[in-house]
């Protein structure tokens, strides 16, 4: 690179990096890959190079288009790809996120069932505060139609979104408690840390053992958990970390195969309602 092609990039650079932290956020928020996240937002800074800066008058708005443009164009080939994939899939997960939107571990999977646009409109409407004319323009529809994109997405994730904040003093005690019981083979503390309707999705991707279908009801999440507590009592699993994960209460830990995994638990009335299990080494490269 020339010297000048050095300062071009320094300049660019200079303008783009304050903004890259939100642009991830956007990234990760509608692809679920950190990767893929890291992938797109840099490509948006090569974007932003090429681009003549002195005629944008507001770079976090025209990096946001952009960003959001380029994941509507990779969702296409991750959903061919989730086609493929082996067992339910999860989100990447992020440990002790420093933002304090809402977008839970449940929302993200509720938000895959949306169209691209839905879930576009929703995002950026509704999680980052976009006005609707910046999201008509960023996703190439009328302001009319976004509204209407962005009602659809919210009826349909309804749901998925808290509907009470849960302190995380009470949900990491929870955790805490379920790590101790899941791991001790108490299966008596274990099950009255359990709602009645409970369930357990674990994403090995095929590089890992998981079930390859969720795991529900409070007979069978017991069941398997008890023949987890056999091979934790043999060969181990090592507490790494507490804290929360995707937005829920959770923990890392070491298996006995030296991989990384988190556990994410959702809570309502003060029970373990779903319990997320990442196993897939793919998605946890960036978990220390």
């Amino acid at each position: 690179m020339t010297a000048e092609g050095h300062h071009d990039a320094a300049d660019a650079a200079v303008s783009f990096d304050p903004l890259r932290p939100l642009l991830t956020r956007v990234a990760y928020r509608m692809l679920g890959s950190v990767a893929d996240a890291e992938d797109v937002v840099q490509d948006a800074f090569i974007r932003w190079l090429g681009t003549n800066r002195a005629e944008v008058r507001e770079p976090a708005a025209f990096l946001r288009r952009t960003v959001t443009r380029l994941c509507l164009d990779q969702i296409k080939s991750a959903r061919s790809q989730r086609e493929t994939y082996v067992g339910p899939w999860l989100p990447d997960p992020l440990v002790e996120e420093e933002e304090a939107d809402d977008v839970t571990l449940p929302l993200m999977l509720a938000l895959e069932r949306l169209s691209p646009l839905e879930r576009a409109a929703f995002l950026l409407h509704d999680v980052f505060g976009v006005g609707f004319d910046e999201v008509a323009t960023t996703i190439g529809r009328d302001a009319a139609a976004t509204r209407q994109l962005a009602a659809r997405a919210r009826t349909h994730v309804r749901d998925a979104r808290p509907r009470y904040k849960l302190e995380k003093e009470q949900g990491m005690e929870i955790a805490n408690a379920f790590f101790a019981a899941s791991r001790s083979g108490d299966m008596g503390a274990l099950g009255a840390l359990l709602a009645a309707d409970v369930g357990m999705w674990s994403d090995g991707g095929g590089k890992r053992p998981a079930a390859l279908m969720p795991v529900l009801g409070f007979d069978i999440v017991m069941k398997l958990h008890r023949s987890l507590a056999v091979l934790f009592g043999k060969y181990g699993s090592t507490l790494v970390h507490a804290g929360m994960i995707n937005g829920l209460p959770g923990f890392v830990t070491r298996e006995a195969d030296g991989e990384l995994q988190t556990t994410a638990l959702e809570i309502a009335d003060g029970k373990v309602s779903a319990i997320y299990v990442m196993r897939n080494p793919d998605k946890l490269r960036h978990v220390h």
